[in-house]
């Protein structure tokens, strides 16, 4: 038993020294790492070039099209002809050939403007890359915070834990004390052990789940999972943000809203797009041809030819069993939907800053609360503890005021980081999220 108390022991002070020899990391420092490394901007960064490369005349259908043709066929056959003046021939194993080459263009000119609708479709394509780059970049940045200062709160418990581990040794050594000189009964002495091997559990036990978070915030840093570091000692909690303007900036600046809008606008084009069905397509085309042609049985034995050919087609849809009407319905639907998830999503923000603003009023008030509180149950602390050294205090009574410390610490450090949570919650709605 004393053997696996003192390993114990050994663990927490190890945990400790390392805390102190680690590298600090700044939270500037990890959202810096982040927006270089992570795999998720880096894909979202990938997106968006494809969405630029894809804007472009060509892609649209504006631009002419060349292609260079190249033919050739081959046959081998048995003829037999008979000619206008009443002579027949006859030729087995008759070869004839046939080879043509060229460019040739094609390019349509006139579509209904559906190319010009293509074009801008396009362009708006893009932009909604952009937004779901900056989507994914809030999100990554509020995982780093949220995940950042969750290490420091965890960080703050394992002060207190370490803490209460002393004041339990503390508590121990006395009652040993006090049972070699008979003052006190093993009873007491076995209760502290108890007590220590508790608060010693408690200590391994954060330690473990604070280690679980470390590998979490490597893994959004996108870098060996293993890096070992320590964080800020202190959670700084922005107080003076308004619903007002967080509401506006919301309107402005929220990545999903920006993008329910430019959903709308592609829709708006795609109906376009169906409109030029009801418009002549009109095409030009043009192309350079050599053709040559070999045959062993016939007037002309051998053909050659070259030149220049153009034209004009034009078309226009008169009827197909009214798709154009289903099209164009189909496509203003599609209109008013993009229209009603763009409401529902702006009405959806709008309740959920409204929600989480009073919660983040809430929490500011309860670590102001708890702040209190905590300093009540050290004050308390410091009296039991200097009460049970004269001896003046029953163990029971002292190792509730112990209890009563630690807990009023893990509630205040987890008031500050729900008041930070809730914080970095309404500036990622109001798409205004920063270090700033």
């Amino acid at each position: 038993m004393n053997f696996k108390r003192i390993t114990l022991y050994l663990l927490a002070a190890m945990f400790s020294v390392s805390l102190n020899a680690q590298e600090r990391l700044t939270l500037e420092r990890a959202v810096e790492i982040a927006l270089e490394n992570n795999y998720d901007i880096k894909l979202t960064k990938n997106d968006i070039e494809i969405a630029k490369t894809n804007v472009s005349r060509a892609n649209a259908g504006i631009l002419p099209v060349v292609t260079g043709n190249f033919s050739t066929n081959n046959t081998i056959s048995n003829t037999k002809q008979t000619l206008s003046s009443g002579q027949s021939q006859e030729r087995n194993g008759a070869r004839n050939s046939n080879l043509a080459y060229g460019p040739v263009l094609n390019w349509q000119i006139f579509d209904g403007m559906a190319m010009f609708a293509r074009y801008d479709q396009l362009k708006e394509l893009q932009k909604l890359g952009e937004s779901n780059f900056k989507l994914t970049v809030q999100t990554t940045l509020a995982d780093v915070v949220s995940n950042y200062y969750d290490l420091v709160q965890q960080q703050q418990q394992l002060e207190a834990l370490n803490g209460a581990v002393d004041i339990s040794r503390l508590r121990l050594k006395n009652s040993q004390n006090r049972y070699l000189i008979g003052r006190a009964a093993k009873l007491e002495v076995l209760a502290a052990s108890v007590d220590l091997n508790t608060d010693t559990t408690n200590l391994l036990r954060q330690q473990d789940v604070y280690r679980g978070t470390k590998i979490r915030l490597n893994e959004l840093l996108a870098r060996d999972i293993t890096t070992d570091f320590t964080v800020s000692d202190t959670i700084i909690i922005q107080n003076r943000l308004l619903l007002p303007e967080l509401q506006k900036a919301a309107s402005l600046q929220n990545p999903a809203l920006q993008s329910a809008l430019i959903n709308q606008r592609i829709a708006e084009l795609n109906l376009k797009q169906v409109k030029a069905g009801r418009y002549p397509t009109v095409s030009l085309n043009s192309g350079y041809n050599f053709n040559k042609s070999t045959s062993e049985l016939g007037f002309a034995r051998n053909s050659v030819g070259r030149g220049f050919n153009y034209g004009m087609t034009a078309s226009i849809n008169i009827f197909n069993g009214m798709l154009q009407n289903r099209n164009e319905k189909t496509a203003a639907i599609e209109i008013d939907n993009a229209r009603i998830e763009y409401n529902k999503l702006n009405q959806n923000i709008s309740a959920q800053l409204t929600s989480l603003y009073q919660t983040f009023q809430t929490n500011l008030e309860l670590v102001k609360l708890e702040q209190q509180n905590l300093e009540v149950a050290r004050q308390n602390l410091d009296i039991t503890m200097e009460k049970f050294r004269l001896g003046s205090v029953a163990p029971l009574e002292f190792r509730e005021a112990q209890r009563n410390y630690i807990d009023a610490s893990a509630r205040y450090t987890n008031a500050q980081y729900q008041a930070k949570l809730a914080e970095v919650s309404l500036q990622q709605l109001a798409g205004t999220l920063s270090l700033q």
